[in-house]
């Protein structure tokens, strides 16, 4: 692909994209670890995301994005929606580059990302995830201002942003073991991260994890067109994962190409946040267990060159101590 079309907003992500975002983030970030975990006798590999600057996957694919807008559109700002970790993702980046950032946010998201993201210079606009449409919102003060929306999974760039974890990851793991990876565990919401390993590792079979509630985009897969999530109130501690429904850049990009996965209980993430504590000594928040979680509860399959994510560790104290002691 050109320049130019790498450029377009209205293309497809591709795998192109991804190795020009992975060596945009490694010229700015370190990589993050990929580290063994014994699991019912074989060695899974977990892709330590939540010591990124910001305790979250998403820096990838918001700095990819704000990268890359002119300086006509780095002058009139952007707008993003999140639960918190794209929230801050964009708002590390946008203060780096000198951009004005508003980002929508729930209402009930943890304090933590709500105190992170404003501490890092962004407005935060409050919303009711129960009654209102995050989206409509956002494109609300787009209109209004002229800014540019860098949504949470339905962007181009993102995508690729996201999938730098699998390059990443298989370079890692190529390294540790001579192989690459064949099985790849992601948790997942809008699916931004998991279209963006799906065009990153094109040979491994890609796997699943959704909370209780909130697996939409495997009953979307499995019917063959998108579903909404039923009940945006339906509780869950996974607020990194609590989407309304994927995009169709990412649902085109999934469709046909995953080979399974699984929706996770309260139960599977306490003991997935336990056991990331106890063996890496590492503290993972609910959403970014669910992979983890899908494979200790024995609902995916591993092999010896599987990589699973851990995708963030931005959790309440009072939440990540109420969850260790329910998987005790």
């Amino acid at each position: 692909m050109t320049e130019q079309e790498l450029l377009d907003p209205a293309r497809a992500p591709s795998r192109e994209g991804v190795l020009r975002a992975a060596e945009k983030v490694a010229a700015l970030l370190p990589p993050t670890p990929l580290l063994p975990l014994e699991v019912d006798g074989r060695t899974i590999w977990c892709k330590a995301e939540m010591l990124q600057p910001i305790g979250a996957f998403k820096i990838r694919g918001d700095w990819h994005r704000l990268s890359d807008l002119t300086p006509e559109q780095r002058a009139r700002g952007v707008v993003g929606v999140s639960s918190g970790n794209h929230a801050q993702g964009v708002a590390w980046a946008a203060r780096r580059l000198g951009i004005a950032a508003t980002i929508v946010m729930p209402s009930n998201a943890p304090q933590a990302k709500l105190a992170a993201t404003r501490a890092l210079g962004a407005h935060v606009h409050l919303y009711d995830r129960a009654s209102e449409d995050r989206d409509e919102i956002a494109a609300g003060l787009v209109a209004q201002s002229g800014a540019t929306l860098v949504h949470a999974y339905g962007d181009p760039w993102i995508i690729e942003g996201q999938g730098t974890v699998g390059i990443e990851a298989a370079a890692q793991l190529e390294a540790r073991t001579g192989q690459r990876p064949d099985r790849i565990v992601a948790c997942c919401g809008g699916g931004g991260l998991a279209a963006g390993l799906a065009l990153a590792c094109p040979d491994a079979d890609l796997y699943l994890a959704e909370p209780e509630g909130y697996d939409d985009l495997l009953r979307s897969l499995a019917c063959g067109e998108i579903q909404a999530v039923a009940d945006m109130s339906y509780p869950t501690d996974c607020d990194a994962l609590q989407t309304p429904r994927t995009f169709p850049i990412n649902f085109n990009i999934l469709n046909g190409r995953v080979a399974g996965g699984a929706a996770v209980t309260p139960a599977d993430i306490a003991q997935a946040i336990r056991v990331t504590f106890e063996k890496l000594h590492l503290v993972v928040e609910p959403g970014g267990a669910a992979a983890l979680a899908a494979i200790l509860a024995g609902k995916v399959p591993v092999s010896d060159a599987t990589v699973v994510t851990l995708s963030g560790g931005n959790v309440d104290a009072a939440t990540f101590a109420r969850l260790l002691a329910a998987s005790a």
